[in-house]
């Protein structure tokens, strides 16, 4: 399938490419985030596995690109933009608002014949589960704050007031996006479905990470660590051991090519 190289530059990342990887990820940013966000994964994985970040519109190089406000219309763009990548086995991973729009990429791929190897859920509830978020209707010191408490954002970027004056229009662009999402009841996925979250995290409770279960035909697991919402950046290892582990070839890699 011929590839679209400027336009695919624009919403995928490679930063360590490696062309001869057994398999791809996909890693999806939290609201807010960039794909420079898994610079370190991307290092981490490679050789083995080649790491295909998201860049989506609205911030750093691609700031001047409106913002998408929907959930279904990054999940549209993104599988349009991945499908030239698929000539591999192919994973997904998404934190919080990525994660949500990694499932709904699970699903765009299955009705094309592509079903991931896996879809590896973090910070996240269950879609079925609907819960009211508002941020993106707090003033900008408000939200400035609800940020710190996440501990996602660090500090020092949190203080400069250029950068967050340059990244606020991107962060309530994408709460605005997960706000006025509603899942659309259909079938389960084929696709083994992996959820990852921190043991005190307000965004997420086990009960709600238990219920993605429910979301999948394939294979599932729930692993908990301590930590709140961006938990994975005092665990990095254990997760990236984790994703790894899903991810090595076993001989029937299970992927359906198109």
């Amino acid at each position: 399938m011929a590839q679209n190289a400027n336009r695919s530059d624009l919403w995928i990342r490679k930063f360590h490419p490696a062309p001869d990887a057994t398999t791809r990820l996909v890693c999806l940013p939290h609201a807010g985030g960039s794909a420079s966000f898994y610079f370190p994964t991307s290092r981490a994985l490679a050789p083995t596995t080649e790491v295909l970040a998201v860049q989506y519109p609205g911030r750093q190089d691609r700031r001047s690109e409106r913002c998408r406000e929907s959930i279904a219309e990054l999940a549209d763009e993104v599988t349009k933009e991945l499908l030239p990548f698929t000539d591999r086995p192919l994973a997904l991973f998404g934190h919080s608002m990525g994660a949500t729009i990694a499932f709904e990429i699970a699903q765009r791929l299955e009705t094309r014949g592509i079903t991931p190897l896996a879809l590896f859920i973090s910070g996240r509830r269950a879609p079925t589960l609907d819960r009211p978020e508002n941020l993106h209707m707090l003033d900008d010191q408000a939200l400035i704050e609800e940020l710190a408490k996440l501990n996602g954002t660090n500090s020092e970027i949190l203080a400069d007031e250029e950068i967050m004056r340059m990244s606020l229009g991107a962060i309530r662009g994408d709460y605005k996006a997960i706000s006025s999402y509603r899942w659309q009841p259909g079938p389960p996925i084929r696709t083994p479905l992996h959820v990852h979250i921190g043991d005190s995290d307000e965004q997420v409770s086990r009960a709600e990470a238990q219920e993605w279960e429910h979301r999948t035909t394939g294979a599932f697991s729930l692993t908990v660590y301590a930590g709140g919402h961006f938990y994975l950046n005092e665990n990095a290892s254990r997760v990236l051991e984790a994703i790894s582990a899903r991810l090595t070839p076993t001989g029937q890699d299970g992927y359906v090519r198109p």
